[in-house]
């Protein structure tokens, strides 16, 4: 018989002036981890990382809109990890510092991304997957940790909402597709992370999410 696998280590905080879920991501063995959407606070992210024993390897956005990325460029500098983003929000990304302009918020210069996520590829801790689910941006993505019954799905869903689609390159019908067809298709026990408030249930959601039912 096969001894159990450890837990995947996983902490969930708010960052930011927009409250974007900053998650942390950590494999119990190598003790790499990964940090999806640092949205503000690094000093805050760093201290969480250290607790756990983590060293960040890679930095992965779930999209390019400004409350996702603001210590993306501090957290780069402070770790040397890599920072990943689809390329089709390669044009959010080039305007980062006009959406700190329109929202009031401090720009702090982040660097181009280092690798372009694609769809069903692996991340760096070897304990997930990215999941390309336009709708939100064209180029959001979800992480998928199986093992963990774990998705972490940015802005794309929500207890019982779904990712606003009037901002640049948003579309309904896109994000609408996206839950239908990449996200309601995985374990319904699976805790999903939203980009912004609390965690939910994928099942409640393909069940009651007033927007998008399964």
């Amino acid at each position: 018989m096969e001894p159990a696998k450890a837990a995947l280590i996983r902490e969930t905080f708010p960052v930011g002036p927009l409250q974007c879920n900053c998650t942390i991501i950590g494999d119990p063995v190598t003790k790499k981890a990964v940090v999806v959407d640092p949205g503000g606070n690094p000093e805050l992210i760093m201290a969480r990382l250290e607790a756990h024993g983590l060293k960040v390897v890679s930095i992965i956005h779930t999209h390019a809109h400004l409350d996702h990325f603001l210590a993306s460029g501090q957290m780069k500098e402070k770790t040397g990890a890599t920072l990943h983003l689809h390329k089709e929000d390669q044009f959010l990304w080039d305007n980062l510092e006009m959406q700190c302009r329109m929202f009031g918020v401090p720009y702090t210069p982040v660097p181009a991304p280092d690798q372009w996520l694609s769809d069903d590829e692996e991340l760096a801790c070897g304990c997930g997957v990215a999941l390309h689910t336009p709708g939100h941006t064209p180029g959001s993505m979800s992480f998928w940790f199986a093992d963990a019954k774990l998705l972490i799905a940015g802005d794309t869903l929500f207890k019982r909402g779904i990712g606003r689609t009037d901002l640049w390159g948003g579309d309904y019908s896109t994000i609408e597709r996206s839950i239908r067809q990449r996200l309601y298709c995985l374990d319904e026990d699976a805790t999903v992370v939203t980009g912004h408030g609390p965690d939910t249930r994928l099942g409640d959601e393909m069940r009651d999410n007033p927007f998008v039912r399964a």
